[in-house]
């Protein structure tokens, strides 16, 4: 005989998932009102989500569900229907989904760059200055310097994987450690532990006050480049997405007034943007 707290647990599991499952059609339903939107943790960390989703909600009357994850997780939400759009930065990743036909309309938004940043006390591997960021990451392995990875196939973990592949090191040992967090959480223990760490430019700026640690070291390689694309989940491969809401968003981010509040972002509290805005631009501009 089965005992009975397991016949418990076992039905209470049953509804759950019965929850779970009404849940998510219901926030996917083509006529709500509510978009969900993955999205990487940057343009949450980066504070820019607070400027948009206001004035999104306002221009349409829809309603932003965010999901603020690592690309390569966005990207599979995407692939299994359970969100209805996008706003990524991995373009080879993303370029793989698009080949699949679970997402379209793909658009590029903004771009900034990335930046490996460390403890200005603290350059073990002396790479303060260098503009070669392969050259610095093979010095951070030759030295076994503290480089705190992201670690959660996010587009800055797919980049600094693509970084380690082109100088010939695969990162293992205590000099490398991986949060499996955002990029603000992982400033934050690169910033306590004085160590490395790959980030967006935007997500430093706009922490800076907090990591008194860091600073920028290296910048300005062609490699650094930053991309964002937003695209929404293919209704006629997934029928319950809100399409509309989903085509909603791309066009806002894409309008005059959404470029405005991603150009005008960081300006004032920072003395500059901290997005370059690409409206009828594509990643081939850019040479990808």
């Amino acid at each position: 005989m089965v005992p009975r707290r397991h016949i418990i647990a076992g039905f209470a599991a049953f509804l759950l998932t019965l929850s779970l499952g009404s849940s998510n059609l219901n926030a996917q339903s083509s006529g709500s009102k509510n978009v969900i939107v993955a999205m990487t943790t940057s343009i949450e960390d980066s504070g820019l989500l607070d400027d948009l989703v206001p004035a999104f909600e306002k221009k349409t009357g829809y309603r932003i569900k965010k999901v603020a994850v690592g690309t390569g997780q966005a990207l599979a939400l995407a692939q299994k229907g359970e969100v209805d759009a996008l706003f990524v930065n991995s373009p080879k990743a993303e370029r793989k989904v698009l080949q699949t036909g679970a997402v379209t309309n793909r658009r590029l938004i903004m771009h900034n760059d990335f930046v490996v940043v460390g403890a200005s006390s603290a350059d073990k591997a002396k790479i303060n200055g260098k503009k070669n960021v392969v050259e610095a990451f093979k010095s951070i392995a030759q030295n076994q310097a503290l480089f705190v990875s992201r670690g959660d196939d996010s587009g800055t973990h797919k980049l600094e994987k693509d970084l380690w592949q082109q100088a010939k090191v695969t990162p293992s040992g205590a000099w490398y450690q991986q949060t499996g967090s955002g990029m603000g959480k992982t400033l934050q223990v690169a910033n306590q532990k004085l160590g490395y760490t790959l980030a967006d430019r935007a997500t430093y700026i706009f922490q800076r006050k907090n990591l008194s640690s860091l600073r920028v070291m290296v910048e300005g390689d062609r490699k650094l480049l930053n991309l964002y694309h937003a695209m929404q989940v293919n209704p006629q491969q997934f029928p319950r997405v809100n399409s509309a809401g989903a085509k909603a968003f791309v066009d806002f981010v894409l309008s005059a007034d959404g470029q405005k509040i991603i150009a005008d972002h960081g300006r004032k509290e920072f003395g500059q943007p901290l997005f370059i805005v690409d409206a009828g631009k594509t990643e081939k501009d850019y040479g990808f």
